[in-house]
């Protein structure tokens, strides 16, 4: 089995954070990200998308250009950042922001999603897809949270070190599953995991 997993491309309004409050459309960057990352290949049996629209806008795209079934799910949308959304790192307290990246798990910006609550709707969903969608080859269109948490996941590591992955817009990380190794990391478009 082999999934194929890209972040939405840079959207509209510059970098910011969005969670789940709030959606900008894709850039002509971001289209542009993802077009060249993608290329023409057409080999996917299944293309599964957050429902937000910097994430569905393409998959609906690649979806309608190579005549593949997208799938929405809605338990792939961007972690909630609460307070923080639709603020850049310069508009955030530099204390808070600190104490965030030092430990994402106890200092969440106020209102936002708790990090176990995010991690563990994203696994479950991840785990329902390996279910459906056995054997298949799949493109997965999410956001940079939601492919954290599924690496985070299939190398069993801490919730501590989910910001220390670095997910580029518009940049596709493979993971293949195979009876004997299980879930190993690939590198595609020159993107290191």
């Amino acid at each position: 089995m082999i999934i194929d997993l890209i972040r939405h491309g840079a959207p509209i309004g510059g970098k910011m954070y969005r969670g789940h409050n709030i959606d900008h459309p894709l850039s002509e960057e971001g289209w542009q990200q993802m077009r060249d990352s993608v290329g023409d290949y057409d080999q996917w049996d299944q293309i599964i998308s957050s429902p937000m629209i910097r994430c569905h806008d393409f998959a609906q795209e690649v979806s309608r250009k190579h005549n593949i079934p997208l799938q929405l799910i809605d338990d792939l949308k961007e972690v909630g950042f609460g307070a923080w959304e639709g603020k850049n790192a310069e508009e955030i307290d530099v204390k808070e922001f600190t104490a965030f990246y030092h430990d994402p798990i106890n200092n969440r910006p106020a209102g936002s999603e708790p990090l176990e609550d995010f991690i563990n709707r994203v696994v479950q969903s991840w785990k329902s897809l390996l279910k459906e969608h056995h054997g298949k080859h799949l493109l997965i269109v999410a956001h940079s949270g939601v492919i954290r948490a599924i690496i985070t996941h299939i190398l069993y590591s801490e919730l501590m070190g989910l910001y220390k992955i670095s997910i580029a817009n518009g940049k596709i990380s493979r993971i293949e599953i195979t009876k004997h190794s299980g879930p190993v990391l690939k590198m595609i478009n020159g993107q290191i995991i």
